[in-house]
C-alpha cells in the first residue's frame, strides 16, 4: 500500500498522534473510501481483500479505537449491527430503507430550523442532535 495518497482517516490519526501500523493504515483506507455505512464484518471483508493477515479482532479493535478518538461515528440503524462512517464536520441526517437496509444521507435547512425552534420553545439551546428516518419505497 506504500506510495498511495494518505487517506482522510490516516490524516486524522496522525493529527491525533496515533500510532499507525500497516494494518491500521489498510483499515483506515478501507473506511475512508467507503461510500456506505459498513459494519465491522464488512470492513473486515474489504480489508481481507487487501491484506489477508488482518484478523477480524484487529478490525474490531481498530474501529473501536477510531470511534473512541472521535474519528468514526457509530450508528445503530435497527438492523442489529453497529455501522460506521467518518465523523465529519458537516451535519447530515439519514433515511434508512427498511427493505434493503440502504442508508440515504440528506440535509434539510428546514428540518434544522425546526429542531432549533422546538429546542428554544422548550427552553433549551440545541447542542447536538441525530435524526434517523425509517421508511419503505412508495409502491406505484
Amino acid at each position: 500500500m506504500s506510495g498511495q495518497a494518505i487517506s482522510k482517516i490516516e490524516k486524522l490519526c496522525i493529527d491525533k498522534n496515533m500510532r499507525m501500523t500497516e494494518q491500521r493504515r489498510v483499515i483506515a483506507r478501507v473506511l475512508s473510501s467507503a461510500k456506505d455505512h459498513p459494519d465491522v464484518e464488512e470492513v473486515y471483508r474489504r480489508t481481507a481483500k487487501i491484506d489477508q493477515k488482518i484478523s477480524i479482532a484487529t478490525v474490531y479493535r481498530t474501529v473501536r479505537l477510531f470511534e473512541e478518538a472521535g474519528i468514526l461515528e457509530r450508528h445503530d440503524f435497527r438492523d442489529g449491527r453497529a455501522r460506521y462512517e467518518l465523523a465529519e464536520s458537516h451535519h447530515h441526517d439519514h433515511l434508512i430503507d427498511l427493505e434493503t437496509g440502504n442508508v440515504i444521507e440528506f440535509q434539510s435547512d428546514e428540518i434544522e430550523r425546526l429542531q432549533e425552534k422546538i429546542a428554544a420553545e422548550l427552553g433549551f439551546e440545541l447542542v447536538d442532535h441525530r435524526l434517523e428516518l425509517y421508511g419503505s419505497p412508495k409502491k406505484g
